[in-house]
């Protein structure tokens, strides 16, 4: 089966083309730095001729609100009308548990107008929304960091691996599409917290992290269900202290 995975050299694309080159498909690793741009369209036609599978986990340049949204919405159009005329039968999009939930950042709201032209586009489709990485703790920490102290809410999550998430999208990319949405989270819940003190702890990082409920999430108030996954989600085997230790060997 012939694959096109957009944004195929990111933390997430690199790892489905290499999973789905394992199950033995044809896969094309789409980016501007493969010569297939979805915001000017140079290269689609080429890259999606005789493909049955697009896989998009591109991301936006920017996060700025005007620059994300645009990004999302040309990127979006592109790559829908290209699928529909080459006849792509399963249109695969990553997105983020919660995204109609956190509706105040301009980063959601781009999010949320991709996930209307997927569902409003002729081609069959599956939207999985996946709960914050692991890799990103980091940059949660960076964010609300202020001089030695880390302002953050003990809101709950469910994060994920990026591995984890990559392997359920090669896996999703060969099942029918639902022309729905699944939901993908790693194996625990913990609070944002005590996820950034675990983080900070396993790397010798002095930093103290102070609880404030009214501390924002990349600027967002969030609560418990904001960045948590409803019933049923596909869960991701890896557990946070696993990768944490792993980090730590790698880095040895």
């Amino acid at each position: 089966m012939k694959i096109v995975v957009i944004g195929g050299s990111g933390l997430i694309g690199a790892k489905v083309v290499k999973n789905l080159h394992q199950q033995g498909h044809k896969v094309v690793a789409a980016s501007p730095s493969s010569g297939v741009n979805t915001i000017t369209g140079q290269g689609l036609a080429e890259a999606l001729a005789g493909a049955q599978v697009v896989v998009d986990v591109a991301n936006a340049p920017s996060w700025e609100d005007k620059a994300v949204l645009e990004f999302f919405e040309t990127s979006g159009r592109n790559l829908l009308a290209a699928e529909a005329v080459a006849g792509v039968g399963h249109h695969i999009a990553l997105s983020v548990v919660g995204t109609d939930r956190l509706l105040a950042s301009g980063y959601f709201r781009a999010k949320m107008a991709q996930e209307r032209l997927i569902k409003a586009s002729p081609v069959p489709y599956t939207i999985v929304r996946a709960t914050q990485f692991f890799e990103f703790v980091g940059s949660i920490a960076q964010t609300a960091t202020d001089d030695q102290l880390v302002r953050l809410p003990p809101a709950l999550m469910q994060p994920i691996v990026s591995d984890d998430v990559a392997a359920a999208l090669a896996e999703i990319a060969v099942e029918q599409p639902l022309n729905g949405t699944i939901e993908l989270a790693g194996p625990e819940p913990i609070r944002m917290d005590e996820l950034v003190r675990r983080f900070l702890s396993a790397n010798r990082d002095t930093r103290k992290v102070i609880t404030d409920a009214h501390a924002g999430y990349y600027g967002i108030e969030v609560n418990d269900q904001s960045l948590t996954p409803g019933d049923n989600p596909r869960i991701g085997p890896t557990r946070f202290e696993d990768w944490l230790s792993r980090a730590q060997a790698h880095h040895a």
